[in-house]
């Protein structure tokens, strides 16, 4: 595959209220599968019940049962690739924010679990850490995933680019007031890694937080292919992955690396 297109749906999420997540991601699909016809669909972080009630065990999906089986279904019927944002989950009553990946069949092709939990929110109190990286396959394209907070630690998004990904999606549920952090590090990880970057936002309000939006997806060279304000929207773009070689060909970072030199100073 030479091309990817790509939707990322930015909504205004239902707090501790999944049947009416369900129902907006549902009409929002079939939207722009009527009108832009994706490869690959992308939804933000925590859509069952938003970021993030703290009586989470009341609506926490068992095991991921309920949104694998909302999730698959909508990819066999429209015969598309979703990337599941994340969900809050409970695994023998241990609480994790969950993503599912699911290809054209329905098929679950890869589960990753949040890594590095926001500390300001304090999400560690709630949650529990995965401990893998997201690395999966669709239509044959290596791509990855990591989730909102993990885009600020650079060794983790780093150890994905090493692996060799071409595309790189981060949903979030990232709050004002810093959108500019948002936008500059989708950037930032997009040129330093030579990728193309989805970031997938939330807007809206509830009792704790406010989401800046600003979904963005991104090329290797940083140039934003598809940009948003603060109100829900499908962003839609066409990722031309012949670009990342045509990155690599110019500035090869990859092969000037040092990291006989890097071990040296491991801390």
């Amino acid at each position: 595959m030479n091309k990817m297109k790509v939707s990322a749906i930015q909504l205004n999420l239902a707090f501790d209220n999944p049947d009416q997540n369900e129902n907006k991601i549902e009409k929002k699909i079939k939207k722009t599968m009527e009108t832009f016809q994706p490869d690959t669909i992308v939804l933000p972080e925590m859509w069952n019940v938003s970021f993030f009630p703290d009586d989470i065990q009341k609506n926490a999906d068992q095991e991921g049962k309920r949104s694998r089986a909302f999730l698959s279904r909508l990819s066999k019927m429209y015969q598309v690739n979703i990337v599941g944002g994340t969900v809050a989950t409970v695994y023998d009553d241990q609480y994790y924010n969950s993503s599912y990946q699911f290809d054209r069949e329905g098929k679950l092709v890869h589960t990753y679990h949040k890594v590095h939990l926001f500390s300001p929110s304090k999400e560690q109190n709630k949650f529990t850490s995965g401990h893998q990286l997201g690395i999966f396959e669709l239509d044959g394209v290596k791509v990855g995933i990591a989730t909102c907070y993990d885009l600020r630690f650079v060794e983790w998004i780093r150890l994905l680019a090493l692996a060799d990904i071409e595309i790189l999606f981060i949903p979030a549920a990232w709050p004002n007031p810093r959108a500019s952090h948002w936008e500059i590090l989708l950037q930032a990880r997009a040129i330093e890694n030579q990728l193309f970057v989805v970031g997938v936002n939330s807007v809206g309000t509830t009792d704790k937080l406010t989401f800046c939006g600003h979904s963005l997806i991104v090329d290797p060279f940083g140039e934003k292919l598809a940009t948003s304000k603060n109100e829900e929207v499908i962003l839609n773009a066409t990722l031309d992955l012949k670009k990342r070689k045509v990155t690599k060909e110019q500035i090869n970072v990859f092969q000037d690396r040092r990291p006989d030199l890097y071990k040296q100073y491991r801390m």
